[in-house]
């Protein structure tokens, strides 16, 4: 488990931008068990391309004229139980961290795995997403 004094400031780059902080299973299933309207889940973590791609790319992609409902994250490697419920919402995919999902009435209806993170600026991980908000928010 990472140190709290290290997670904290990156959680916070999302939590003080309207994602909601996920830190129990409880949690999880209570707001991602919803099946009504959109939600937008960032699974956080430590690495470089989450502090250089898809922390900001998540950020630049909300607030436009179509946005998921909700904004939610939980945090890699910090919030272990929460994570691994999330994950229960993200299946077939295997785990994958730092990833982005869009679940619409509670289906994941798109992602964004590790792999279409790594390489990729924030703008066009928020170009991406904005794509699949236009269609399924």
């Amino acid at each position: 488990m990472y140190p709290a004094e290290m997670v904290i400031p990156m959680n916070k780059e999302l939590t003080d931008n309207g994602f909601t902080g996920l830190e129990t299973p409880e949690a999880v299933e209570e707001h991602l068990g919803s099946k009504e309207g959109t939600a937008l889940l960032v699974i956080n973590s430590v690495c470089g391309c989450a502090a250089a791609n898809a922390r900001p790319g998540a950020k630049m992609s909300v607030g436009g004229d179509k946005t998921p409902d909700k904004l939610f994250t939980v945090f890699a490697g910090f919030h272990g139980d929460a994570v691994a419920k999330s994950r229960e919402f993200l299946l077939p995919y295997p785990p994958s961290s730092p990833c982005i999902a869009l679940f619409k009435d509670g289906k994941l209806v798109h992602f964004l795995e590790r792999h279409h993170i790594e390489g990729r600026s924030a703008e066009i991980i928020a170009t991406n997403l904005k794509m699949a908000y236009d269609r399924f928010c």
